[in-house]
């Protein structure tokens, strides 16, 4: 039998053409079929309707870290997750040795298998290492490597995104390998210089992992990665708007150089009360997750709060929402979500005007 479409109503719903309002979404099937617009009398909602937020870069959440989850720890980051507004996420692992992979990735992968109406999707994986470099921050150095066309080729096919360093030898080679199996390639965690920055760009790398941390930086004579990528229209970049890993007035410049389509928002999130991200210990401090030396590992951000900093840093908060949804699913090809609009999946965030979440809804399925 067939059931109901799902009306949702709002006081504005962001289009790809911009607010509307008040308007409803209807929903059938789990996919928009309209966008239809209100009487200006229409009862008010209290609530904006934007899409649902797609984060590329999860290592945990609060007590719960991606290397080690396993059984109910997935439902409760599925919670965690829905609390925030995100619908669609890569679980993340950082640096460790090569044969240390294999067990969370099965577990990722079984997680990913789950039919449960109404949770996050798992898009696939990221490897944020072994195969980065010159900028390791709180990457254990002891199991940096360089790239490994052999364990490539054997990684599951859920592995969506690697983040690996241009300078290391063979980083070209896997690019290409990488790109050749439709996973997408980041360039983080270096110092590289132009020259090999430019060669892995060619051979298909398409996003640079966490905008000017864990990379060298801007000089007017010597610009370094974050300048590379900046003036790489070929890239998109990932921004943590935490507060900590990148000041106002630099994460304004970023949103103003990238335009909206190469600004995507990340939280790099780990499990900070856990005290660990893959093993390596953290304590949260001054605001962020931090190895004892004080070293930045990660952060404690939620996607919405994210969303929120751009907004106070003085981003427009279209831009800020754009880089939070259309933005990531655009980087990892997902052209089913990312926009309300008719024919897209009905991944869906309710905000409230202070931009807190209060609603969210997968494929038209309310958490």
């Amino acid at each position: 039998m067939e059931t109901a479409p799902l009306h949702v109503d709002a006081d504005r719903v962001l289009t790809p053409t911009g607010w509307t309002g008040p308007a409803r979404v209807v929903v059938s099937g789990g996919t928009i079929s309209a966008v239809e617009q209100l009487p200006d009398d229409a009862p008010t909602t209290g609530r904006w309707l934007v899409p649902g937020f797609v984060d590329l870069q999860v290592n945990g959440i609060d007590d719960i870290d991606v290397a080690t989850a396993d059984g109910p720890d997935w439902d409760r980051l599925d919670a965690l997750l829905l609390a925030q507004g995100v619908t669609s996420w890569c679980p993340t692992l950082v640096t460790m040795p090569l044969s240390a992979y294999s067990t969370p990735l099965a577990r990722i992968g079984l997680a990913r298998e789950r039919d449960l109406p109404g949770r996050p999707q798992i898009i696939g994986s990221h490897l944020e290492g072994p195969f980065v470099g010159g900028a390791p921050g709180a990457h254990p150095t002891r199991h940096l490597a360089d790239p490994d066309l052999g364990w490539i080729a054997a990684l599951p096919a859920h592995v969506a995104l690697m983040t690996i360093a241009p300078e290391r030898d063979g980083a070209v080679e896997a690019v290409r390998a990488l790109a050749e199996r439709d996973v997408v390639v980041a360039l983080g965690h270096t110092r590289s210089a132009a020259g090999p920055f430019d060669a892995a760009v060619d051979a298909g790398a398409r996003l640079v992992t966490h905008l000017f941390n864990g990379m060298s930086g801007i000089h007017h004579r010597e610009p370094g990665v974050a300048a590379f990528a900046l003036a790489d229209e070929r890239v998109a970049c990932s921004l943590i708007a935490d507060g900590v890993h990148l000041d106002p007035r630099v994460l304004r410049i970023a949103f103003a150089a990238l335009g909206r389509g190469r600004a995507v928002l990340v939280t790099d999130a780990v499990a900070w009360r856990a005290g660990t991200v893959s093993g390596i210990g953290i304590e949260l401090r001054d605001g962020a997750p931090r190895l004892p030396d004080g070293t930045l590992a990660g952060s404690a951000v939620t996607m919405d709060a994210a969303v929120r900093q751009c907004v106070s840093a003085g981003v427009a908060l279209e831009d800020a929402l754009y880089a939070a949804s259309a933005a990531p699913a655009a980087v990892l090809g997902l052209t089913d979500r990312g926009a309300v609009e008719p024919g897209r999946r009905a991944d869906l965030v309710a905000l409230s005007p202070a931009l807190e979440v209060v609603g969210t809804w997968v494929a038209g399925v309310p958490s």
